[in-house]
């Protein structure tokens, strides 16, 4: 008996440590990517299938508090709005096509304009990571601001930056980002590089929809 309640304890306590956040967004980006790096001539990303991946990244933007606020407000109002989308048109590519005919790509309010957001949104998780694991000194501040710079900054309004420059200074600290996420930094770091190198690939996809559009990635 006490073995079988060793059996039943050890099952459960792996079953938490692996339902985590991170697990599961690592392991939606890791489909995605190998979908890309297999799929056939004829074949696309379904756009709910890729919702679905971003769904999973809003609970990161909600551990890191008012400094993200927008990011998260925006973030979730765009994959929304593609998940509404992907009841009408199957793929990505669908959608894009679609504003490319209508000269709408750009337009506040389309899908392909949140498309492009909701990129951003993953990119700038994918920034954030690397910055986080660049050294264990970093503080979550430090690695949040230099991510933002990088990733969103440039596209954002003077009013929004300031926002969030502001609100960097309530951001947690490390080791409470790691709670939340029920993370150590053992298994935040597998993760983490789990999904940057997922997620590169799947921006990498987007990208090229527009590029291939002649649309400029500049906006």
């Amino acid at each position: 008996m006490e073995e079988a309640d060793n059996v039943f304890n050890s099952q459960n306590k792996t079953t938490m440590t692996t339902e985590t956040p991170l697990s599961g967004i690592a392991e939606a980006f890791e489909e995605l990517s190998e979908f890309l790096g297999c799929q056939m001539k004829d074949e696309e990303l379904r756009l709910d299938t890729f919702c679905a991946a971003c769904s999973l990244v809003s609970v990161l933007f909600s551990c890191l508090g008012l400094a993200f606020k927008f990011a998260e407000m925006e973030y979730v109002a765009k994959v929304r709005d593609l998940v509404e989308a992907s009841k009408r048109y199957a793929t990505l590519e669908n959608v894009l096509d679609i504003d490319v005919a209508n000269n709408t790509v750009k337009k506040p309010g389309s899908h392909s304009r949140n498309l492009r957001r909701v990129r951003q949104g993953l990119d700038l998780i994918r920034a954030l990571f690397e910055e986080f694991l660049s050294t264990q000194d970093y503080s979550l501040k430090d690695a949040a601001s230099t991510a933002y710079a990088q990733v969103c900054a440039p596209y954002h309004t003077w009013a929004v930056r300031t926002a969030v420059s502001a609100g960097m200074y309530t951001l947690p600290t490390r080791d409470q980002l790691l709670l939340k996420l029920n993370e150590t930094d053992h298994t935040a770091e597998k993760k983490m590089r789990r999904y940057i190198k997922a997620s590169r690939s799947v921006i990498a996809y987007i990208d090229e929809l527009y590029i291939s559009r002649k649309i400029t990635l500049d906006w």
